[in-house]
């Protein structure tokens, strides 16, 4: 953990703060947001996003089934709203619960997030992307068998194709602006770039990037969300309301 942050528990994850005053808080969805501690890569993102960007960084913790999780990341993020403008950003499950938390704004008809960056999502729970299997052996650090089972769990008999489940089948219309993070060898490769067109064809703001190696991403990720969040994010600027 870096040294020039301040870090504290809070209710709804580990707040990581920069040294000086914060105008933006960023809530980052890691892949595994379970109640137990904050990873160590976690942490040290949140570090370097807190004194790159100047920005409060949540790493919110939200539970392991579909029940518990989106309530879990809905509460994180009216803790950050209250503070002031808010990024959402996530990796994988926590891209996917990103995007499920869009959804549910726009449909309550609540204030969006002033935008979103999305790793590596993991975005439709069918797991049918051609990607899984094509890109399965380009990641040693990928297990298909084990993301099958979380998966199952996660759903626990819920219909996979359910847009809180899976964004990818949503309507997409009303989203703020998105940005999309992925390597050519990812496995869930083709979730981003199905979601991409799909919110493209929708009206939203999407910029997709993708790196040639997945090994490449924890370096685009910081980058990735600061540019964005820079682009999108005015201080004394409107939320952006839903449509």
């Amino acid at each position: 953990m870096r040294d020039d942050v301040r870090r504290a528990e809070s209710p709804v994850g580990l707040i990581v703060r920069p040294a000086g005053p914060a105008e933006t808080t960023v809530l980052y969805l890691p892949g595994d947001g379970g109640p137990h501690g904050t990873p160590e890569p976690v942490l040290d993102l949140a570090g370097r996003l807190a004194t790159r960007m100047a920005a409060t960084v949540v790493c919110g913790r939200y539970g392991t089934s579909f029940s518990t999780a989106l309530d879990d990341v809905r509460a994180a993020y009216e803790h950050c709203r209250a503070s002031g403008p808010t990024v959402v950003a996530g990796e994988r499950f926590g891209a996917g619960l990103a995007a499920a938390l869009m959804l549910r704004l726009r449909d309550l008809g609540a204030e969006q997030p002033r935008c979103a960056v999305l790793v590596s999502g993991l975005l439709d729970l069918t797991l049918e992307a051609p990607s899984l299997r094509l890109n399965a052996g380009a990641d040693p650090a990928f297990d298909a068998a084990r993301l099958r089972r979380r998966v199952e769990r996660y759903a626990a008999g819920a219909d996979r194709a359910d847009p809180l489940l899976s964004p990818l089948y949503g309507n997409l219309h009303g989203l703020p602006p998105i940005r999309l993070l992925a390597a050519g060898t990812d496995p869930l490769l083709d979730d981003s770039l199905a979601f991409a067109a799909r919110a493209a064809r929708s009206g939203v703001t999407v910029d997709l990037r993708v790196v040639q190696d997945r090994s490449l991403l924890p370096a685009e990720t910081v980058a990735g969300i600061a540019g964005f969040a820079a682009e999108w994010t005015r201080a004394n600027g409107s939320p952006v309301p839903s449509r």
